[in-house]
Parts: C-alpha cells; structure tokens; sequence
C-alpha cells in the first residue's frame, strides 16, 4: 500500500472534495469537477493526477474524454491499517 502517497492526497480539501464528489455524482470528466470550485480546469488536472497517483481515482478514456472513477481500495487498505490503533 502507498501509504504516504495517499495521506498526501487526503492532505489537501480540494482532492477530499474531488473524492466526495466522484462518491456522490459518480464517474465524471475534469471539466465537470472543476465547475465545482474556483480553480482553474489546470489546477483541477493536476488535483486528479495526484489522486490518480495515490491510486484513489482511475482515469478512462471514453471517446474524446477522460472519465474519472473513485477506487476505494486505497482507503480500504487505510482503514484495515488504522484499526489496531483505534
């Protein structure tokens, strides 16, 4: 597990929004996440490249967009890492 690289992700309140908002909306291109804050789409990008690397969302091609997808896996494996100390 990666654990550092997701901490990382988690860090920061944009990509825990990102996240809630695959949660709830479902799979979505860039462009619809980022009208969602005041950021631009670029800022948006680099956000979801770093969830993409924390391996907490997988991006898909789906004709000429890149569709993103939440993976909880990684916070799956946190939490089993985090029950002893609970």
């Amino acid at each position: 597990m990666r654990t550092d690289h997701v901490f990382t992700a988690l860090a920061n309140p944009v990509r825990r929004e990102l996240l809630r908002l695959l949660l709830d909306e479902g799979d979505q291109p860039a462009g619809r996440l980022a009208e969602h804050f005041s950021l631009s789409r670029p800022s948006v990008s680099e956000h979801l490249r770093l969830l993409r690397h924390a391996g907490l969302v997988v991006e898909r091609r789906q004709g000429r967009e890149r569709l993103y997808t939440l993976d909880p896996q990684p916070l799956k494996d946190l939490r089993d890492w985090l029950t002893p100390y609970l």
